[in-house]
């Protein structure tokens, strides 16, 4: 099963680092943040992965391997430790499969998705994520809860904890609760979805959110399923979420770090 990773925004909330690199390559321990999310993947022996790109795109290209032409896909197979030049850059990924694909510059999230079908063999499921985000979910337990089900699209429901104060209070308006890092009651998605080939026919063209429209619909049919997952997650929104990661792996404390050395 193929994993498509959404790698083209403009990250324009930390212009400290996209300014000049796109939100994906930011660095997180000396690896950018991209080589997190597929070292989760990798770990679950899940080794085909389909990067989207757009704003940037040559600095992900680079990182592969020097390579001038940016108008076509490139295929890049580095399987058995063959003799391309950029192996010692992804140290740690093992015998994986990697394609780029320039889907635009101002393309919305499903439209990068709809540009990448011919990637996906007709009626595969592929997995799904966006280059910002980390978390220890199970990867091969989300796969699982999606093929217990007959919906179209699973997403990770993540727990998280409010940016802002959060405050409960008597009929006289006295607090009587004031938590700075409360836990949220509801769930947010936080990506890491599956997605069966029927979702390419819920994409019209390149200007519609995969968010906004695209699981709305297929929620609107029922046809959309949570796993839960009570675990880390962590967005790479700001660059001060950005220096929080790094000093997590700096101190050894990553949590997203399932795989071991």
């Amino acid at each position: 099963m193929k994993t498509v990773i959404l790698a083209g925004g403009l990250g324009s909330r930390m212009r400290e680092e996209t300014e000049f690199k796109p939100k994906p390559m930011v660095e997180i321990g000396g690896n950018p943040i991209l080589w997190h999310i597929m070292k989760l993947y990798n770990h679950f022996d899940y080794r085909e992965f389909v990067i989207c790109m757009g704003y940037k795109q040559e600095k992900i290209i680079e990182y592969f391997i020097d390579y001038s032409t940016m108008d076509q896909n490139i295929n890049i197979n580095i399987e058995n430790n063959n003799t391309l030049s950029f192996e010692n850059k992804i140290t740690g990924l093992e015998d994986v499969r990697v394609t780029l694909v320039n889907t635009g510059l101002e393309t919305n999230t499903a439209g990068r998705i709809l540009q990448i079908k011919d990637q996906i063999s007709s009626g595969d499921s592929f997995m799904l994520t966006y280059g910002d985000g980390l978390s220890n979910v199970n990867i091969k337990e989300l796969v699982g809860f999606h093929n217990s089900h007959s919906g179209i699209a699973t997403f990770s429901a993540i727990k998280t904890r409010s940016r802002f104060a959060v405050v409960e209070t008597d009929e006289n308006n006295c607090v009587t609760m004031f938590d700075e890092k409360a836990e949220l009651e509801n769930r947010i998605n936080g990506g890491f979805m599956v997605c069966d080939w029927k979702v390419f026919d819920y994409i019209s063209n390149n200007k519609e959110s995969f968010e906004k429209t695209t699981l709305k619909n297929i929620a609107g049919e029922k046809k959309l399923y949570a796993y839960n997952h009570n675990g880390y997650f962590q967005p790479m929104d700001t660059y001060r979420e950005a220096k929080e990661l790094n000093q997590l792996w700096s101190e050894g404390k990553a949590p997203w770090k399932v795989w071991n050395e």
